[in-house]
C-alpha cells in the first residue's frame, strides 16, 4: 500500500524484544482491513531486531513497515522519534510485546469515520488480556466521550487502555522533555497533554491484545521511581494541574511530588516548584516515608 492511502500510524517503540515482535507482526499481516502503515522504533536493541524486521521488509505485505534504530535513550525518546516520523492522519502504540485483534484497524476506521466531525481528538479503546478479559475497568456504558484526565479523576477507571490520537495533535505537544541519565519518562505525559484540544470518543471495543513483561516498563516500579525521580516529579506536576480534582487525589500526588523532589536531590527547590507549596510542606513527612521505602526496595 501507498503510504499516502495509509489513515493509521501503528507505532511500535522496541528494545530487544525480538521474539515478543513476531507475534505482533503477525497479527498485523492478519488485519481485515490494511489502512496502515508500521513504524518500528528500534531504541538500540542488540538482539536480532534489526535483521528480523530487515526480512520482513524484504516481503510482500499490503501494508508499509518502516524502521528506524536510534540510540538507547528510554522509551519516551522512542514516541518522539515516533511522532517525528508520522506521517499518516491517526497514530496508536502498539508496544511490542502486544498484538491486535484482526478486526482493530477496521474498528478504529469505522470509528473515527462516524466521530471525526464532531470536533473529537482521537479515540480511547479497551486492552485486553489474550483470555478475553478487560486490563482494569471497562467504561461505563452511558459514556461515550471523556477527557483522558477524567479516566483518572472523574471516573476512576482502572487500567491501561489503548489511545488513538490525531497525529497532528501529537506533534503540536511533542517532543517529551528528558533529563539526563533519567529513561522512565512516561510517554502518558503527552497524552495528559492533549487534553487541552478537546475530548476522546470512548468505546469498548478491544483494539490491543496485552502480554505484560517482567521487564516492562509498567514492572519494577520502585526502581522507575528512584532512577527517574525528576521525570516522576513532573509528571505529578502536570497530575495536580488537572481541573476539579479531590483533596486527597491532590494529597496523593504531593507525597509522590515530594518522595520524587527528595530522591532527586531537589527538596527545597522542589518545594519552591511546586503548584502549591504549602499542600507539599504538609506532605513533607509522609514524602519522606515513601522515598525511604523506594529506597529499601532498590537496595540491592
Amino acid at each position: 500500500m501507498n503510504n499516502s492511502q495509509a489513515l493509521i500510524t501503528v507505532f511500535t517503540p522496541t528494545y530487544n524484544r525480538e521474539r515478543c515482535l513476531i507475534k505482533c507482526y503477525k497479527s498485523l499481516c492478519k488485519q481485515t482491513s490494511y489502512s496502515f502503515e508500521w513504524l518500528i522504533i528500534d531504541d538500540g536493541s542488540t538482539d536480532g531486531t534489526e535483521a528480523l524486521v530487515t526480512d520482513w521488509q524484504a516481503s510482500q505485505h499490503d501494508f508499509s513497515i518502516r524502521y528506524y534504530k536510534k540510540e538507547n535513550g528510554g522509551l519516551h525518546t522512542g514516541y518522539n522519534a515516533g511522532i517525528e516520523l508520522a506521517q499518516t492522519e491517526l497514530f496508536v502504540c502498539i508496544d511490542s510485546d502486544d498484538w491486535m485483534p484482526d478486526d482493530a484497524i477496521a474498528r478504529i476506521e469505522a470509528d473515527w469515520r462516524a466521530c471525526k466531525d464532531d470536533g473529537y481528538i482521537g479515540i480511547m479503546g479497551l486492552d485486553r488480556y489474550e483470555d478475553g478479559s478487560c486490563v482494569g475497568d471497562p467504561f461505563p456504558e452511558n459514556v461515550h466521550e471523556m477527557y483522558l484526565y477524567e479516566k483518572l479523576t472523574k471516573y476512576r477507571i482502572a487500567g491501561d487502555k489503548k489511545l488513538v490520537h490525531r497525529t497532528d495533535l501529537l506533534k503540536k505537544v511533542a517532543p517529551m522533555p528528558s533529563f539526563d541519565g533519567e529513561k522512565n519518562f512516561n510517554p502518558s505525559y503527552m497524552m495528559y497533554q492533549l487534553d487541552k484540544f478537546g475530548k476522546l470518543f470512548v468505546t469498548n471495543e478491544c483494539f490491543c491484545i496485552v502480554e505484560y513483561q517482567p521487564n516492562g516498563m509498567s514492572s519494577n516500579i520502585y526502581k522507575q521511581y528512584r532512577n527517574s525521580p525528576n521525570s516522576f516529579a513532573e509528571t505529578r506536576k502536570l497530575y495536580l494541574s488537572f481541573p476539579n480534582i479531590s483533596l486527597s487525589f491532590k494529597l496523593r500526588q504531593h507525597i509522590h511530588y515530594v518522595s520524587s523532589c527528595i530522591l532527586a536531590k531537589k527538596f527545597w527547590n522542589g518545594i519552591k516548584e511546586s503548584p502549591s507549596p504549602f499542600l507539599s510542606i504538609l506532605c513533607i513527612i509522609p514524602g519522606c516515608a515513601l522515598a525511604g521505602i523506594i529506597i529499601w526496595n532498590t537496595r540491592k
